[in-house]
């Protein structure tokens, strides 16, 4: 019995650390622009952290259908979960219904209030509906929950830029680089840093 206890403690902390270096791969994937390949890793029953980064790839890709599709595999789980209303969130967004994206984001908080992602996602529907300061927010929660989150820095830094906080922008951006060097984003980050420091 004391055997099978150990196993079973054993398996689940591997099965742990195994699926935390494939969220971390796969996110290193998606900052360096290798969309196809995060979408290529990602599995329908995946961990669902991989799934949101695979369905924000086929979006990058234009691959709207597929993106909806993966949000879909998300919104299927039970409504305790969190990553319900995270994939939920990201269909409506996806079909324009921001209203609906905002109060299943909002849900995914009250969830999982701790949730780096449902804060992020949250953030990514406050800036479609062009609410730069409350996106903002919600990408500073992001990466205080997961400092290691280099596009809630990145879309942070635009949000506090379009807010006219080009101070925490710069913040946010300097981050951003650090975190993802090879990113698709980088020529446009540095041309608004010097824009901005060369006024």
């Amino acid at each position: 019995m004391m055997k099978k206890l150990l196993f079973t403690v054993a398996f689940t902390a591997v099965a742990t650390v195994v699926f935390a270096q494939d969220v971390a791969r796969v996110q290193r994937l998606f900052e360096a622009g290798q969309y196809q390949q995060v979408v290529d890793s990602a599995p329908a029953d995946g961990d669902p952290a991989v799934l949101y980064t695979a369905a924000q790839s086929h979006q990058k890709l234009g691959e709207s259908d597929r993106a909806l599709e993966t949000y879909a595999t998300l919104a299927s789980r039970g409504d305790g979960d969190a990553w319900h209303f995270i994939g939920l969130s990201g269909q409506q967004l996806l079909q324009d219904d921001t209203n609906g994206a905002a109060d299943s984001a909002r849900h995914a908080i009250e969830l999982a209030d701790g949730m780096a992602d449902a804060h992020y996602q949250l953030g990514l529907v406050l800036a479609k509906s062009q609410q730069w300061p409350d996106a903002a927010a919600e990408f500073d929660r992001a990466t205080e929950l997961d400092a290691s989150n280099a596009y809630a820095y990145y879309y942070g830094g635009l949000m506090h830029y379009r807010a006219n906080r080009p101070d925490r922008m710069a913040n946010r951006f300097e981050q951003f680089l650090k975190l993802a060097p090879e990113a698709p984003e980088r020529p446009e980050v540095m041309q608004i840093m010097r824009t901005i420091r060369g006024r």
